[in-house]
């Protein structure tokens, strides 16, 4: 079985990271969802996520994905984590897939992760960076090798699909999307 990391910061898009967790959960992922500290998660919103665990402990685990939700302050505080930094890092070099949307993939290219790639965000978030050779793209969903990233709230749906079908092939996505009634 498939276990994937969603680190939960505080100001995170709910929206995000509860679309991510569920569709991979009833795609029979495991998802640990990992707070930066061992308080609850206060998202963006104001609702209370109660993370299955602390970032420290979660990466003691073998996982197959690291997925981050966008939301501010929720990308900020993920990309003033060195612990974030180095386990994408560690996960890169190991050719594993890492995702991220809306605003997070700023911690991707901060951690050196989308030179020479193309990549999507929330708009304003990527056009303006600096990254060596990194390809500015506006599209829902983007995936370039191991490197996966979309635009917001509206695309966490399709995001978390394309999640999916990396990690355990496109008949379960089918049969996920399948379920969700989506047309």
């Amino acid at each position: 079985m498939k276990t994937v990391l969603v680190p939960l910061a505080q100001g995170c898009e709910e929206l995000e990271a509860i679309t991510i967790i569920d569709l991979l959960r009833r795609a029979g992922i495991t998802v640990i969802t990992a707070g930066l500290d061992e308080k609850p998660v206060k998202a963006s919103r104001g609702v209370m996520l109660i993370p299955d665990t602390t970032l420290d402990n979660a990466v003691k685990q073998s996982l197959d994905m690291i997925v981050l939700p966008g939301g501010l302050p929720g990308a900020d505080h993920l990309n003033n984590d060195p612990r974030i930094h180095q386990l994408l890092k560690e996960m890169a070099q190991q050719g594993k897939p890492i995702a991220a949307i809306c605003a997070a993939p700023k911690v991707l290219a901060n951690a050196g992760l989308l030179a020479n790639k193309s990549a999507t965000s929330y708009p304003g978030v990527l056009e303006n960076m600096e990254v060596p050779d990194m390809h500015f793209k506006d599209v829902p969903v983007l995936k370039d090798g191991n490197i996966i990233t979309s635009r917001g709230p509206g695309t966490a749906m399709d995001f978390a699909l394309e999640l999916i079908d990396t990690l355990v092939g496109h008949e379960i996505r089918t049969q996920v999307e399948a379920s969700l009634v989506r047309a």
